[in-house]
């Protein structure tokens, strides 16, 4: 792929983006049919960490963060980095600085399908990030990739603009384009299951509630 950097993307609804944040993962994983989950093993390094917001995508060079460089100067207050390399990498491409950066530019979060360092100063900043390795490994800044291009990262399809929602359950992207949709289905499920724990408080077992409100 040419390197290519797009200065400007759509976005989702600020109020959906906090909305989705706030029913959760495994929610609105449920909501969309259970699909647009990342793979497991993208963690969080801190277990409070929690995110919602537009996918800035960033597609790098193993053992290269030039362009999430590049992508703080193009972003939005609200947007999450979305990064991946070319080929596989666990080498530690953000840390301290570029999270001060990063939150100065309105960032709020990072899912990275590589590896991160600085975790004590970064959860001490308490700024939220999921990545498949922490490394003391350093990086260069030599090779150019893009940013704001569609990307596969940890299995999924991210688009530019993609609704992400994070949390400890893992991570879970909505296309832009039924984030809404989404969100009034999650916000169903979200009502049926808080009746479905009251049945089970009162004694009803989970097979029945669920049978009571159709959640098979």
């Amino acid at each position: 792929m040419r390197p290519t950097i797009v200065r400007n993307i759509s976005r989702a609804d600020a109020d959906v983006i906090r909305a989705l944040g706030q029913q959760g993962v495994a929610t609105v994983h449920e909501a969309q049919s259970r699909t647009g989950l990342l793979r497991p093993y993208m963690r969080p390094i801190y277990p409070t960490a929690r995110a919602a917001g537009s996918a800035l995508t960033v597609l790098c060079q193993p053992g290269d963060n030039l362009m999430i460089h590049a992508a703080i100067e193009v972003c939005k207050p609200g947007d999450i980095l979305v990064v991946t390399t070319t080929s596989e990498s666990t080498d530690g491409m953000f840390g301290d600085l570029l999270a001060v950066s990063a939150r100065a530019h309105g960032v709020v979060g990072l899912i990275i399908d590589a590896g991160v360092r600085d975790v004590a100063d970064l959860t001490s900043m308490d700024f939220p990030v999921w990545s498949k390795a922490i490394c003391a490994q350093g990086t260069v800044k030599a090779t150019a990739g893009s940013v704001n291009v569609p990307v596969v990262v940890a299995g999924a399809q991210v688009n530019p603009g993609d609704v992400i929602v994070a949390d400890m359950d893992g991570v879970v992207v909505v296309p832009q384009t039924i984030a809404e949709d989404v969100l009034v289905e999650a916000e169903q499920k979200a009502a049926t299951e808080s009746e479905i724990r009251a049945a089970v408080r009162d004694g009803m077992t989970p097979l029945d509630a669920y049978e009571r409100y159709g959640t098979f």
